[in-house]
Parts: structure tokens; sequence; C-alpha cells
């Protein structure tokens, strides 16, 4: 039992100076170490020799800010001033009504655009304005005046005047007017005017002579969308009238 004993204490001596390098060891220092490496192929070499490259140099906090201008809230950009203004329409705006216009109608014209209108426009408002039609001649004249009692009482300033050679129109469109004459040439007409003034008539007139007949000016306004429709339409119902544009 003791001899057993004393082996296996002389075995560990041995074998720890064995590891230990006191048996003997390579000239080469790392050639132990080559056999304890796990997985050499893995191993990869970065450098020969070369030092690592230094790292880049953090960039430094900023300061902070006194409390005085730390609890001051950040200013609003100003606008930029260059900054171009929103172009402005150069022509009407879409949604904007607009307003055409038709002259020189005889009533049944007028009549017959008006029920069309009615049936297929009828978002467009309608206005209509009867007035004599122009006939052969020139007239020199007082325009018609609101009623019976302040044409009679023109009348009587023009009697004060010395001035008899007149009539009141009774009816039609230029009815309670004051007709001062009839010419058939513009000279005779501008004549007569000027004989009037010169006698303290300031408030006649020289015109084209109206003729019996009645005429009927069409004024409509609404959306710009229809204007090309109802422009075709009453050019179908109404011939050789050209629509003006109007206000």
């Amino acid at each position: 039992m003791k001899l057993l004993v004393f082996l296996l204490v002389l075995g560990n001596l041995l074998f720890y100076a064995f590891t230990a390098g006191y048996l003997g060891h390579s000239d080469n220092p790392d050639a132990g170490r080559v056999e304890q490496q796990l997985v050499p192929e893995r191993l990869r070499i970065v450098s020969r020799g070369e030092a690592p490259a230094a790292p880049p140099p953090a960039k430094p906090e900023p300061a902070p800010l006194p409390e005085s201008e730390a609890a001051r809230p950040e200013a609003a950009p100003e606008p930029d001033s260059k900054a171009e203004a929103p172009k402005e329409a150069a022509t009407e705006k879409p949604g904007a009504p607009v307003c055409v216009a038709w002259r020189q109608l005889t009533p049944a014209e007028a009549d017959k655009v008006t029920a069309m209108m009615g049936k297929r426009f009828a978002e467009f408002k309608l206005s209509r304005k009867a007035t004599a039609a122009e006939g052969n001649g020139w007239w020199v004249y007082i325009p018609s005046l609101p009623g019976k009692a302040e044409a009679d009482k023109k009348a009587g300033e023009l009697r004060d005047l010395g001035i008899s050679d007149f009539f009141i129109v009774q009816d039609g469109p230029s009815r309670h007017a004051i007709s001062l004459g009839i010419f058939s040439s513009e000279k005779g007409g501008s004549d007569r005017l000027a004989e009037l003034k010169a006698k303290g008539v300031r408030s006649a007139v020289f015109g084209p002579r109206p003729s019996k007949e009645t005429v009927v000016a069409l004024q409509v306004r609404g959306p710009a969308a229809q204007k090309a429709a109802l422009i075709a339409a009453v050019a179908d119902a109404v011939q050789k009238t050209d629509a003006l544009a109007c206000k």
C-alpha cells in the first residue's frame, strides 16, 4: 500500500515538472501555444507590425446655455421675402357669372328666346328692355318724363320761353317725351337744337328719329360654364343676331 501511494505521488511530481518545463523545452517558445490553439483556420491577420489607426476624435458637446437663454423660446423663422406671391388669374374666375346681351330683337324673337331660356337655361337671370326702333330722319326732343304732370309742367316752361312748336308724345316707348322738331337731315336737327339752346332750353337733345316699331334688348347673367351652349342655342332660335358682352 505504501508503495502504491509513493508511485502516485512520484508520477504527479514528474507530470508537474514536465508541464512546467523543468525537464527541458523547445527552442521556440510559441511551439506549445500552436498546439493549444482552437480552430486556428478562423484566425485573420489584421496588420503586420503596424500600429492600429487611432479612433476619430469625439465631437465636443455644446456648452450648456445660461438659464436665461435656455428658457427663451426659439424664434420662428422669418418668411422668405423673395418668395413669389401667388399669381392672380388674369382672366375671370371659372365660377364667376358672365353677362351676355342681344340687341335689336323683335318682340316675337325676344319672347322666343325668353321661353327657350326658361326651359333649358333656368340658372341664368334675364332682364328685358323695350325701346323704339330708329326710323328715318333726325329728332330734337326732351327725353321721356316720369308722368303726364311732369310733361305738362315742362310744356308750360317752353311756352314761357316763347316756344310753341312742340307736342307731347302720348304713347309708345317715348311716351311723355316732348318733340321739338323732326328733320330729314342731320344739319337741320343740329341747327334747331342750337336755336333752342340759345332761347334757354337746357334739357333738349338731338338724335335719330324713332319709328313706331319697338325693339327689345335682352341681357342675361349666369354661370360661365354654360355660356357657349347658351349663345349657340340663341343663335339657332334668332338668326343674324350677334351676342354682345356686357357688365
